[in-house]
């Protein structure tokens, strides 16, 4: 092991990709690893927080809408941004109401839907995996 990284340890990221009529949202990303890249909201899982509460205060804080109907849709040991490192819990919800803003202009380039099979790129490293597990049911991708 690296000495630099002796005492690192992976954090603990989640996203979830929101269907609306067969679409699904996005934003390309600024100000933090993956810079450029198209991404579905997320963050990072804070101390104490359930899983589900963590999806949706993401969504509130980055797009200002309501979620529902949440349910987990895979696991990424996601290695590519190294020496960022994160165990990233992917999940899906279906929108409930509200019309998607730029929460964070820091952060985020703008929102919009897109088709699930038409994706634009470049896409944030992990996101071909919640496409294919979404389609498929697999569920654990190891890096």
């Amino acid at each position: 092991m690296n000495e630099d990284f002796k005492n690192a340890y992976p954090k603990v990221g989640v996203g979830v990709m929101i269907v609306k009529e067969s679409k699904v949202l996005l934003h390309k990303r600024k100000g933090s690893h993956g810079e450029g890249e198209y991404a579905w909201p997320g963050g990072h899982l804070e101390y104490m927080e359930s899983l589900e509460d963590c999806v949706r205060r993401e969504v509130q804080e980055e797009a200002g809408i309501e979620i529902k109907n949440i349910r987990f849709l895979r696991l990424v040991n996601l290695k590519s941004y190294a020496p960022k490192h994160y165990l990233d819990i992917g999940f899906v919800a279906d929108w409930a109401s509200g019309e998607p803003r730029i929460m964070e202009p820091e952060k985020n380039d703008g929102w919009e839907w897109h088709e699930m099979d038409a994706l634009p790129i470049p896409r944030f490293k992990a996101l071909d995996t919640y496409i294919e597990a979404y389609k498929t049911g697999r569920v654990f991708w190891d890096a």
